[in-house]
C-alpha cells in the first residue's frame, strides 16, 4: 500500500504566498519582526504607531504561534480604536498564521472576516487580498473549484486596482492551483507573469517563491536539473529571510528529484530536513507531505517498520487537516460571508435612506416655502386635469348617447321604410280591386262581386298578418337590426310569399310561381329573409307588364343555397344598374302602371343579405327582364352547437 500511496505525493504540495499577501511595503523578514518586537515592548508608542508596529510584526514573523499572538494584539487594539483598516489587516495576518499551522477552518473564518471588513469600508485592494488568501485555504483543503474561483476574483479586483505586488501574488498562487491540477501550461504562463512583476518591483521574497514554483513545474516536466537549480536558489533566498514554510516544500520536491535519480541517501536527507523544519515551526501540511515522502523512501530501502511509522504519521496529519468537520465549517463560513455581504448592502441602503431623511428634515424655510408653492401649483394643476378629465368623460358620454340615439332613430326610420315598402304592394292591389269592383257594380254582376269580395278578404287577412309581423319585429329592435339565426324551411317561406302576392299579381294578370319542390333548410334570421324576398317579389310585380311571369327557384351549392327571383319585366338600364346599390341612393321609380317606389328596396335587400352572411347578384337586360339571386347559408347540425 505504501508504494501506491506514494505516487500521489505531489498532489499535496502547494505553496501560495500565505504570509505576505496583504501588506506590500515590506518584505517578509524575521530580522525586521525581531527588531519591531523590541521597540513594541520597550518604548512608549502612540496608539496609531502601535497599530503599525503590530501590523509589521505579524507580517514579518515567521513563527506561526508568535504571528497569531501579535495578530490578536492588533485586532484587539484596532477594535478599541475603531480602526477598520487595521482590523482588516489583523484578521488577515491571523488567518495566514493559522493556515500555516493547518487550522484551515479557523483560517477561513479570519479571511472571511477580513473580506467583510474591507467590503464595509470599500477597500477594494483589501477585498482582493482576502479573496486571494481564501483561494489558498481552499487549495490546501483540496477544493479546486472554490480555490480557482477566489483566485480569479482576486486577480480581477487587483488588475482593476493596478496593485502590482498583490496581483503578482494572486497570479503566482493561481498558477500553483493549476500546477496542482496538472495544467502545467496554464501554470507556467501565470508564473512567468508574476515573476516579471516581482522582478520589476525588486520584491525578493516573491521572486524566491516564483523560482521555487517554476522549479516544481520543471520537476513535473522531467527536467530535474533545472528543477533542482531553481529550488536551491529559492531556498537560499528564503533561508536568509527566515521563511521556512516554502523551504520545507522545496526540500520535499528536491528529495523526489534525487529519488528519481536513484540517490536514496540524498533523497532521504532532503525529506528529513523538510520534516525537521515543519516540526520545528508547527507546519502541519509539510509534516504531512514530508512524512509521506519518508514513508515512500524507507519502503524503497525495504525498511518497512520505519516506513509504516511515517505512513501512520502522514495519515494522522492528513485527517486532521482534511476532516469532514473542517470542510463543513469552511462551507458554512463561505455561506455566512455571502449572506453577510447581502446584509451589509441592505444596511448601507438603509443608512443612506436615514441620511436623506435627516437632510430633508433640515432644509431651510425658503426651500420649505418653495416646496409648498410647488405643491400648491401641483395640486391646482391636478385639479385642472381632473376637471378636464371629468368634462372629457361627460362629453364622451353625451357623444355616445347622441350616437346611440342617432343609430336608434336611423333604425326606426329604416323599419318605418320597410313597413311602408312592404305595405305599398298590397295597398296598390286594393286599388286594382276597387277598379274591378266599380266595374262589376256598374254591370250589376253580383257573382263577380262575391268572388272579388273573397279575394279582397284574403288580401286583407294577408295584409293584417304582414303588418302584425312587421310591427312585432320592429318592437324587438333596440338601435340595431336584430339578427337571430334559426332553422328555416325555404319551401314553406316561399309558398307563404306566393300566397301573399298572388292577388297583387292577379290584378296585372301576372303569373307568379315557385319551382322549389324539395325541403331546403336555411340558417338565417327569418324576419329579415322574409323582408328580402318580399322586396324582390314586390319589385318584380311592379316592373313586369301585364301578362308577364315571375319565377322563384333555388339551387344548393356546398354550404349555401341560391334563391333566385326572375321576371319578364322591363329590365334595368345598364347605367342605372351600376348605381342602383350605391349607399343613400334613394331615387324614386315608377312601375309599369305608375306604382310608386321609395328607392329603398334593393338597398334593404343588400344590407339584410350581408347581415345573414350572404351575397346578392343582379342580372338584367333592358326590355327582357331581371334576375336577382340571394345566396344564403344552409342549416348544418353544427349550427346548434
Amino acid at each position: 500500500m505504501l508504494l501506491k500511496t506514494a505516487t500521489h505525493t505531489k498532489a499535496y504540495f502547494t505553496i501560495g504566498l500565505l504570509c505576505c499577501i496583504t501588506t506590500l511595503c515590506l518584505s517578509q523578514d524575521q530580522r525586521v519582526a525581531d527588531s519591531l518586537k523590541k521597540i513594541y515592548n520597550h518604548n512608549e508608542l502612540s496608539d496609531s504607531n502601535k497599530l503599525e508596529v503590530l501590523r509589521n510584526i505579524s507580517l514579518n514573523e515567521r513563527k506561526a504561534d508568535t504571528s497569531i499572538y501579535y495578530s490578536n494584539e492588533l485586532i484587539s487594539l484596532a477594535s478599541k480604536l475603531n480602526s477598520k483598516l487595521y482590523l482588516h489587516r489583523g484578521y488577515l495576518q491571523r488567518g495566514h498564521a493559522l493556515r500555516e499551522k493547518g487550522n484551515l477552518d479557523k483560517a477561513a473564518e479570519s479571511f472571511f472576516k477580513s473580506a467583510e471588513i474591507a467590503n464595509s469600508m470599500s477597500y477594494i485592494s483589501g477585498v482582493g487580498g482576502s479573496y486571494l488568501a481564501l483561494g489558498d485555504v481552499y487549495s490546501v483543503e483540496g477544493d479546486h473549484i472554490n480555490s480557482t474561483n477566489y483566485y480569479n476574483k482576486a486577480i480581477s479586483i487587483l488588475r482593476s486596482e493596478t496593485d502590482s505586488i498583490p496581483l503578482a501574488t494572486a497570479l503566482l498562487n493561481a498558477g500553483d492551483e493549476y500546477f496542482n491540477a496538472d495544467k502545467l501550461d496554464s501554470a507556467i504562463l501565470l508564473f512567468e507573469e508574476s515573476g516579471k512583476i516581482f522582478k520589476e518591483q525588486n520584491y525578493l521574497i516573491g521572486t524566491a517563491y516564483n523560482l521555487g514554483n517554476v522549479g516544481m513545474v520543471y520537476a513535473k516536466q522531467d527536467q530535474p536539473e533545472k528543477a533542482e537549480s531553481n529550488m536551491q536558489l529559492a531556498i537560499e533566498i528564503l533561508s536568509e529571510l527566515g521563511d521556512y514554510y516554502p523551504i520545507a516544500v522545496y526540500d520535499t520536491y528536491i528529495s523526489d528529484i534525487y529519488l528519481e535519480k536513484g540517490d536514496f541517501d540524498r533523497a532521504l536527507q532532503y525529506a528529513q530536513h523538510s520534516l525537521d523544519i515543519a516540526t520545528d515551526h508547527g507546519l502541519k501540511e509539510q509534516i504531512r507531505d514530508a512524512s509521506l515522502k519518508l514513508a515512500e523512501l524507507y519502503e524503497y530501502k525495504e525498511e518497512y517498520q520505519t516506513a509504516f511509522e511515517y505512513q501512520k504519521q502522514y495519515l494522522a496529519y492528513r485527517d486532521s487537516i482534511n476532516n469532514e468537520e473542517t470542510v463543513r465549517k469552511m462551507a458554512d463560513l463561505r455561506t455566512e460571508y455571502e449572506v453577510s455581504q447581502k446584509q451589509i448592502e441592505i444596511d448601507l441602503l438603509e443608512s443612506r435612506q436615514r441620511m436623506q431623511n435627516i437632510l430633508f428634515a433640515s432644509m431651510s424655510t425658503i426651500i420649505i416655502l418653495l416646496a409648498f408653492l410647488a405643491f400648491m401649483y401641483y395640486r391646482n394643476n391636478k385639479r385642472k386635469q381632473m376637471l378636464n378629465m371629468i368634462i372629457t368623460e361627460r362629453k364622451e358620454e353625451v357623444e355616445a348617447q347622441r350616437d346611440q340615439l342617432e343609430a336608434m332613430n336611423e333604425t326606426r326610420e329604416k323599419f318605418l321604410s320597410i313597413i311602408a315598402h312592404d305595405l305599398l304592394g298590397p295597398v296598390n292591389s286594393f286599388k286594382g280591386f276597387s277598379t274591378i269592383m266599380k266595374f262589376s257594380i256598374d254591370q250589376n254582376d253580383t257573382e263577380d262581386l262575391k268572388q272579388i269580395h273573397s279575394q279582397f278578404e284574403k288580401s286583407v287577412d294577408g295584409l293584417s298578418s304582414l303588418l302584425t309581423n312587421l310591427l312585432d319585429w320592429s318592437v324587438t329592435q333596440q338601435g340595431t337590426i336584430p339578427y337571430k339565426p334559426e332553422k328555416v324551411e325555404l319551401k314553406t317561406l316561399v309558398d307563404e310569399l306566393v300566397n301573399l302576392f298572388k292577388n297583387m299579381a292577379d290584378t296585372k294578370n301576372i303569373e307568379i310561381k315557385s319551382t322549389i319542390d324539395t325541403d331546403v333548410d336555411m340558417w338565417v334570421d327569418v324576419n329579415s329573409v322574409k323582408t328580402i324576398l318580399r322586396n324582390l317579389v314586390s319589385n318584380a310585380i311592379k316592373f313586369t307588364v301585364d301578362g308577364g311571369s315571375i319565377t322563384i327557384s333555388a339551387q344548393t351549392d356546398g354550404s349555401m343555397v341560391s334563391v333566385k327571383v326572375q321576371d319578364t319585366g322591363i329590365g334595368i338600364p345598364q347605367e342605372k344598374l351600376e348605381t342602383l346599390l350605391a349607399e343613400n341612393n334613394f331615387n324614386r321609380s315608377w312601375g309599369t302602371k305608375g306604382e310608386k317606389g321609395l328607392g329603398l328596396g334593393l338597398q334593404l335587400v343588400k344590407e339584410f343579405t350581408e347581415i345573414n352572411k350572404g351575397q346578392l347578384a343582379i342580372e338584367s337586360v333592358e326590355g327582357k327582364g331581371t334576375s336577382i339571386s340571394v345566396t344564403l347559408p344552409l342549416f348544418r347540425s353544427k349550427n346548434l352547437q
